[in-house]
């Protein structure tokens, strides 16, 4: 009979824990937050501001959490000891404070861990600890922070009437960066320069870098400058007319060439540090081409089967236990990459260094293995994160620099050569660029001009922010913390805020009149240092050194409450402003023709369909509307919704859904015009439920398959 209780936060653990604990524990799960601030009181808030006080009013969060309460509680009753095991971060303990009150424990025992090990696990049990208070006053400062600017501010954006929902204190910044990065773009005017260069018979190709005397040497770059994957082309200094152009290549083809001078370093390039939550998600999106959101929803995954350590964090500290794995491993698989003493990362500041870097929990895991369990993504996740992490206790990799410096009558040319001595830390983590060798002469030494020539180019625009870039662009601004970035740029692109286009972020129009108003409403809160001296103060309330009600009653009576009354006489004068008549867009014509007056039929942009417009006649005629099938791959009217008379009614199945155990039944549908087929559980109540969210299988060609669930065995499917 267990004795002890464990309350984790996701039910994905579960299973492993009850391994690791044994017969006399019960697992369960909180299935994350099981309360929520109430929908009461002023502006519907759920709490009210005093002088320097807030009073929370919590309520369960839904059904859910009514329910997940209750079994708790009953849980609780038939052990002696009730452990809460949420979490190690900011949110976790703040979880953990939530379950005390909900379940009325006394005395709870907190433990936390990085890693779902029994060594980990059990040390933890061992050296439990009370609910750190701190945390959870910087986890309620921030939830009720974030619900007084959303509640408070997004009314605002519902006056303008233009189908903005709502604003948010990280996403608003955020948006407003991705706003500033469009209008740097339109605002850029390109402007045409010409690359001159020359060919030798030697074997390298020398650059245009200046006339009258040898080009000043170039100034050092720091250690990860050139990269593989954001190395610009070589190029010679800009000159900006092609009659210069023009002029330096007839001089060059006047006058004999030969080495002026010879430059040759050997510098070292540092490993990089393993993984952060930013850092994870940037390298997942640029090697991966995972979002972010994608990336934490596998990397979840892999910590809650055990595999790595915990996911949201933003320190780079390695524990001793993992240095010294990492020793023994390169020892007897790669032991010229073994530095003397175990590497040491300097720590960002402002990090909690009280957690550990994203890194594999055993790296003697044989990755045959390990790609059998997991899914490709997941287990290409892991192999990203082993490599990063056994990287950053390598040796630093050797680069000898080489720069030859030609000559031709009062022209100096320049190429430039990198060749990786030892490839170190980058035999598993490179981030070097290609090796580009230049060959051995001599100074002095006369050169043979195969070709003088230039090519004209054009300055480009400051590129639109990816999602890793954008991730990259909020902590180095101080917007959100490492379980914010995902979840933020997840609500612009569900807001319509923002697309996705060609794999970059683009504002939509919606988002750029959102940005432009809360820039005359609320600009203090679009600027990013205002923005993250407001995480600087969560993060002093954290560590104890701040009183949370006080900085929040203050904030809002000095700046928040002026600020939305200011707003309020914005909205007048920005809507009048919208309402002034702009020059109509000229519409492009389709080849597509009307088939009623025979005339090209307009394109109409729109964000909700998959070909980003649908064809409209505009010359007149009624109801004259086409969309893209992607099915018979032609443009079509749209087809009238079928009354729930005509559609086939769902069929039940002997397979049971792995939620509730009640049968799967097969429901059918179109989509672009095919017929299509799925599983799905047959309770209509359950299925609205987040437990039967993935609780879906589609038919393929190999039979019933789920994204989440993997293959149904279907040898013995049936309809009832």
């Amino acid at each position: 009979m267990p004795t002890k209780l464990l309350i984790v936060e996701s039910p994905g653990k579960v299973k492993k824990l009850s391994q690791i604990l044994g017969s006399d524990w019960l697992v369960r799960a909180s299935m994350g937050h099981v309360r929520e601030l109430a929908q009461d009181g002023i502006d519907s808030l759920g709490f009210d501001l005093g002088d320097r006080t807030v009073r929370c009013r919590f309520v369960p969060r839904g059904t859910r959490g009514k329910e997940t309460i209750d079994q708790l509680k009953t849980a609780a009753r038939q052990v002696k000891t009730v452990v809460l095991a949420t979490d190690d971060d900011r949110e976790g303990e703040t979880i953990a404070w939530h379950l005390q009150q909900a379940l009325n424990l006394k005395h709870p025992q907190r433990v936390v861990y990085s890693e779902i090990t029994p060594a980990a696990v059990k040390k933890a049990i061992a050296n439990p600890r009370s609910i750190n208070q701190a945390l959870v006053d910087a986890g309620l400062c921030r939830t009720v922070l974030d619900k007084l600017v959303g509640y408070k501010g997004s009314p605002l954006l519902w006056k303008l009437q233009n189908g903005a929902k709502s604003m948010g204190r990280v996403q608003s910044a955020t948006l407003h960066l991705l706003c500033e990065r469009e209008r740097q773009i339109e605002a850029f005017v390109p402007q045409d320069y010409w690359n001159v260069f020359v060919d030798y018979a030697e074997g390298f190709r020398a650059f245009y870098c200046g006339t009258e005397g040898t080009a000043e040497p170039e100034a050092p770059q720091p250690d990860d400058a050139i990269t593989v994957h954001d190395r610009t082309a070589l190029e010679s200094e800009r000159v900006l007319s092609q009659a210069e152009a023009d002029r330096l290549v007839r001089q060059a083809q006047a006058f004999p060439h030969h080495v002026e001078s010879i430059d040759g370093k050997v510098v070292n390039r540092t490993p990089p540090p393993p993984f952060v939550t930013s850092t994870l998600q940037q390298a997942a999106g640029s090697r991966l081409k995972f979002s972010p959101e994608k990336t934490m929803q596998v990397a979840q995954s892999l910590y809650e089967a055990g595999h790595i350590t915990y996911m949201r964090t933003d320190s780079i500290d390695l524990s001793p236990e993992y240095r010294d794995a990492a020793r023994q491993w390169l020892i007897n698989h790669d032991a010229e990459n073994m530095p003397k003493k175990p590497t040491h990362h300097r720590q960002v500041k402002g990090s909690q260094e009280a957690h550990e870097a994203i890194r594999p929990t055993d790296i003697h895991r044989a990755s045959a293995q390990l790609k059998v369990e997991l899914s490709s993504d997941a287990f290409a996740l892991y192999v990203l994160i082993w490599k990063r992490a056994i990287a950053s206790q390598c040796q630093p990799a050797r680069v000898r620099q080489t720069r030859i410096v030609t000559r031709s009558g009062t022209i100096s040319w320049q190429a430039k050569g990198q060749v990786i001595e030892f490839a170190g830390y980058s035999k598993y983590w490179n981030n070097l660029s290609a090796e580009v060798e230049l060959p051995l002469v001599q100074t002095h030494q006369p050169l043979t001009l195969t070709q003088a020539t230039h090519e004209q180019k054009q300055t480009q625009p400051p590129p639109r922010y990816s999602e890793p870039k954008l991730v990259q662009g909020m902590e180095r601004q101080g917007i959100g913390r490492p379980s914010t970035y995902a979840p933020t740029i997840q609500t612009l692109k569900e807001r319509q805020y923002v697309d996705v286009l060609k794999g970059a972020l683009q504002p939509t129009v919606l988002g750029r009149e959102v940005d432009r108003f809360l820039a005359h409403a609320l600009p203090e809160l679009l600027q990013t240092e205002f923005t993250a001296q407001m995480e600087r103060s969560l993060d002093a309330i954290a560590e104890g050194k701040q009183d949370w009600q006080q900085y929040l009653t203050e904030w809002n009576e000095t700046y928040f409450e002026p600020a939305l009354l200011k707003a309020q006489h914005v909205i007048p004068q920005h809507l009048s402003m919208t309402l002034v008549p702009r020059p109509e867009k000229q519409l492009q014509k389709s080849k597509t023709r009307c088939p009623k007056c025979q005339k090209p039929l307009a394109k109409i942009p729109s964000a909700k369909v998959k070909k980003k417009y649908f064809l409209k006649c505009v010359e007149g005629c009624e109801n004259v509307v086409l969309f893209w099938s992607e099915y018979t791959k032609q443009w079509e009217a749209p087809q009238a919704k079928s009354t729930s008379s005509e559609r086939p009614q769902p069929t039940s199945t002997n397979a049971s859904c792995p939620v509730c155990q009640q049968p799967l039944e097969q429901y059918s549908y179109q989509k672009d015009g095919q017929p299509k087929v799925l599983l799905r559980c047959s309770n209509s109540k359950a299925r609205s439920d987040l437990k039967h969210k993935d609780v879906v299988y589609f038919r393929t060609e190999k039979g019933w398959w789920s994204p989440k669930l993997g293959e149904l065995d279907v040898a013995s499917l049936h309809n009832s």
